[in-house]
């Protein structure tokens, strides 16, 4: 009995050690776990791009490689050369890399090389994509800008190199420093502001002030001393810099974040702080994993352990600020934080060969240094986002397709046979050149006066005989070659309800050189024109309709390409004419290659 007793007592006090030794074996949380993890056979040189539930790696090697979140294998693109570290997405998730010998390389979602460009010199920064789906260039002392399809619209040399690579200002342009402390505020149209600062800043955000009395917008400079700049901007595009609104802050800056009027700060000693956008009032601190030791503070502490020491000023930082939290990211881990300072989690991670990437689905990707992708289940929470058929709408609208008037609208004789020429040849010129600039909204509206004439476009002051044929085809090629995806109702329109075949033909053949259709809206007219029917069935409207399909399927892959094949199978059999069958086969060997 009393072996009894002893052998109850010995086992009761062994159960605290039982206990402390399984907590021992789970004191990670199960986010510190990859879900799962990849062999890639090269090292990741850049930040990873997330979209869509996929995230794309670019390889050492000159690779692209493609997995979706969880994990499967979708296309590996080999470019032929080594690549820089920069890779861009658009929603529609085409990719835009570059080679260190300066071809610029477009990819689409499926893998599929688009175009390239030679620009003579390697990305300095990583690619924007503006609105609707122009793309921002910046390479060597020089940023440039183009379609989506690959046409120039216009470029700008830079007085110096890049200090800051460019950011979206949340109206359409971005936002950059040069290393000869000049602060460029560039619109979507190339239109430029330049600000000298008294020093180079160690990082700038705009801020969105949207309800507040002073609603207008404004940029955050962060300079290394800790002190703070505000950039006001009038209706005029004329900037104000307004100094000593903001104090000092308690560390010097390595990277700032904001929204709705919230600014989130990285220090370089680790810790993070969220200003009020309007008197820069430090609302609260937090503790990232920057801090040696950081991940075993609890949630609410803000003293660094016993021998703990900084770790953040030798680190680059990038931030994320969304409707989930401010998120902090480096190579040596992550943090996330609630907008009101409660910290949601802590990863550290070792052995990483770049900055991590954190995905819409709340994982974060990470490239190690031993060739293997990790993926890190953070969080369940997923961003609400706007989507169409691809990724995230755009943030707004460039209004082009719905233009105001041009600068010909108070011409009496705009329509009239020769000047309608002159301007035409005017136009063209520019656009070929690349040389649009701050006349592309003014062309846009006198082209779609022009080749929507008959069916009184959007803006047209009054209704107006329509003009001759030829002028409306040329005002739609041309517009085409502009790019604006802004611009696809129109032509759908046009398309749709211009009797003449040669101007549906000039169209079609400007929504296929646009090549993006992110809601479908063309793709849903073709399929409408093919069951009410083509008056005539004009045999060149049919090729014409297989040729636009083609190529926006091309462009845009799947789940476009499926909706395109069903039009192209359908054009490509039945009783269609020998030439639209043709065209139809064509395109549908197009999509296979």
């Amino acid at each position: 009995m009393i072996r009894r007793y002893l052998w109850l007592a010995c086992f009761l006090a062994a159960l605290p050690l039982l206990s402390a030794q399984e907590t021992a074996g789970e004191e990670n949380p199960p986010y510190t776990v990859p879900i799962w993890r990849e062999a890639l056979e090269g090292m990741v040189t850049g930040l990873p791009s997330v979209q869509a539930e996929t995230v794309v790696v670019v390889l050492d090697g000159g690779n692209l490689k493609t997995y979706t979140s969880g994990g499967n294998f979708l296309w590996d693109y080999f470019s032929g050369g080594k690549l820089a570290p920069y890779i861009t997405r658009s929603r529609e998730g085409t990719n835009y890399i570059c080679g260190v010998n300066g071809t610029f390389i477009v990819i689409n979602r499926s893998g599929r090389e688009l175009w390239r460009l030679d620009l003579g010199a390697p990305l300095s920064a990583s690619v924007l994509t503006g609105w609707d789906g122009r793309l921002f260039i910046p390479y060597g002392e020089r940023l440039v800008c183009y379609t989506a399809s690959g046409y120039p619209l216009w470029g700008k040399n830079l007085s110096a190199p890049l200090a800051l690579a460019p950011q979206g200002d949340n109206r359409g342009g971005l936002i950059m420093v040069l290393e000869n402390g000049e602060l460029l505020s560039i619109n979507q149209f190339g239109k430029t502001h330049t600000l000298p600062l008294p020093a180079i800043p160690a990082g700038i955000t705009p801020l969105n002030r949207r309800g507040k009395p002073e609603d207008s917008p404004a940029i955050l400079v962060f300079y290394p001393a800790g002190t703070v700049d505000m950039i006001n901007e009038d209706p005029d595009g004329n900037q104000t810099l307004i100094s000593g609104l903001f104090s000092p802050l308690p560390s010097p800056p390595l990277a700032a974040v904001s929204r709705n009027n919230l600014v989130a700060v990285t220090l370089n000693d680790g810790r993070v702080i969220c200003l009020s956008g309007s008197d820069g009032r430090i609302l609260w601190t937090g503790e990232s994993h920057l801090r040696s030791g950081a991940s075993h503070l609890q949630s609410g502490e803000s003293q660094l352990p016993n021998g703990g020491k900084t770790t953040a000023a030798n680190e680059e930082v990038v931030m994320l600020f969304d409707e989930r939290g401010i998120y902090v990211l480096s190579r040596s881990g992550a943090s996330g934080f609630t907008e009101d300072g409660r910290r949601l989690w802590i990863l550290e991670l070792t052995g990483t060969a770049a900055l991590p990437a954190f995905s819409d689905e709340g994982i974060l990707f990470s490239g190690g240094e031993d060739w293997i992708l990790y993926a890190y289940q953070t969080e369940k929470r997923t961003r609400f986002l706007k989507k169409s058929l691809y990724g995230p709408s755009p943030e707004g609208s460039y209004g082009l397709g719905n233009p105001p008037l041009s600068s010909f609208e108070d011409y009496a004789f705009r329509f009239a046979g020769g000047d309608i020429d002159t301007v035409l040849a005017r136009i063209g010129a520019d656009v070929f050149a690349g040389r649009l600039g701050e006349n592309e909204a003014g062309y846009t509206a006198y082209l779609m006066a022009l080749s929507g004439s008959f069916i009184r476009p959007p803006g047209a002051s009054a209704v107006r005989p329509p003009v001759h044929i030829r002028h409306r085809i040329e005002g739609a090629r041309l517009l085409g070659f502009i790019g604006s995806r802004e611009t696809i109702p129109f032509l759908s329109a046009l398309c749709r309800d211009d009797p003449e075949p040669l101007v549906k033909v000039a169209a079609l053949e400007a929504i296929g050189r646009i090549g993006l259709d992110p809601e479908g809206i063309a793709l849903g007219l073709f399929s409408t024109m093919l069951t009410t029917g083509i008056p005539g069935r004009d045999e060149r409207v049919l090729a014409a309709v297989a040729a636009a399909t083609g190529a926006l399927c091309r462009f845009s892959g799947p789940p476009l390409s499926d909706a395109g094949a069903k039009i192209l199978t359908t054009l490509s059999g039945g009783d269609y004419p020998p030439i639209v069958r043709k065209q139809a086969e064509q395109e549908i060997k197009s999509l296979l290659r």
